[in-house]
């Protein structure tokens, strides 16, 4: 890890965090940084902000680019009468050809019908029925044996973040920083305390308009930074899946696992000079 500007800011000024000590004291103040503001960066923003806690949501590009707006089919959860818990999870693992973990499968269907719920209440309009669960229309793809999956026509991804961006303009306490990318996290190490251990004080990000590296300082920071589809020349990921967050994780000490799978649309079209999918076919 270190804590030189990356290439982007090469040419880029520098601003360097306070002593440790001085940290330590005004970290009550400081705010929750949220490097991300797709689905994941917007959600843990926005619950945050209704407990009182003040949030800075930094998108390295626009607020739009990231990959949540260009998912289409819809959102799955435990909403059916006809449906359970142990059907959702045996369904992923059916589907994951023995590679899911359980618990991770168990506790996302546990908590599914509450997660599509609160995107409800944050007015994602997805398509009714008044008849469904909770006033929704439910359909059902492959891999799922019963009818789950919460949509808002064909483009349920960006009517789940336009809803959410919405909501977190509104909100006093969140502040969205457009392009601003974060290049490092601040641990122990960069304020002379690597005794202490490994902690994270806040974020190294690059002001892209001002061609400045900030030091923002954090009482804690979320990664919710997306994929890495972008580290291949052709890919149907969107432009900004470049895998920062599991980088500055994995110079922070985080463990990182799993990096072989690589979320892909397998509906694509090559050409030599465009890349379609099926969003435009």
């Amino acid at each position: 890890m270190t804590s030189k500007p990356g290439p982007e800011a090469t040419h880029a000024s520098v601003s360097h965090p306070a002593g440790a000590k001085a940290q330590a004291q005004g970290a009550g103040e400081w705010p929750v940084v949220v490097v991300g503001a797709g689905l994941a960066g917007l959600t843990v923003a926005l619950h945050l902000a209704s407990q009182g806690q003040r949030v800075e949501v930094l998108a390295k590009r626009n607020l739009g680019e990231g990959a949540t707006a260009w998912a289409q089919g819809g959102i799955v959860g435990v909403l059916g009468s006809d449906d359970s818990v142990e059907s959702h999870v045996r369904d992923t693992q059916d589907a994951g050809a023995g590679l899911v973990d359980e618990q991770t499968a168990r506790f996302i269907a546990e908590n599914s019908a509450q997660a599509v719920s609160w995107l409800v209440e944050q007015g994602v309009p997805f398509s009714p029925d008044p008849e469904g669960p909770l006033g929704l229309h439910l359909t059902r793809e492959g891999g799922h044996a019963v009818r789950r999956i919460a949509h808002a026509a064909d483009a349920t991804g960006k009517a789940i973040h336009e809803a959410l961006l919405a909501k977190a303009h509104a909100h006093p306490l969140v502040t969205l920083r457009e392009r601003w990318m974060a290049v490092d996290l601040i641990t122990s190490r960069h304020v002379g305390q690597p005794e202490d251990g490994p902690r994270c004080y806040g974020v190294y990000a690059l002001d892209i308009a001002a061609q400045r590296v900030e030091t923002l300082p954090a009482r804690a920071v979320v990664l919710a930074t997306g994929g890495v589809g972008k580290v291949y020349r052709y890919t149907s990921n969107p432009e900004t899946a470049t895998g920062d967050g599991i980088a500055m994780a994995w110079r922070a000490g985080c463990r990182v696992a799993n990096m072989e799978f690589i979320q892909f649309h397998p509906t694509c079209l090559y050409h030599p000079c465009l890349l379609y999918t099926s969003r435009c076919v």
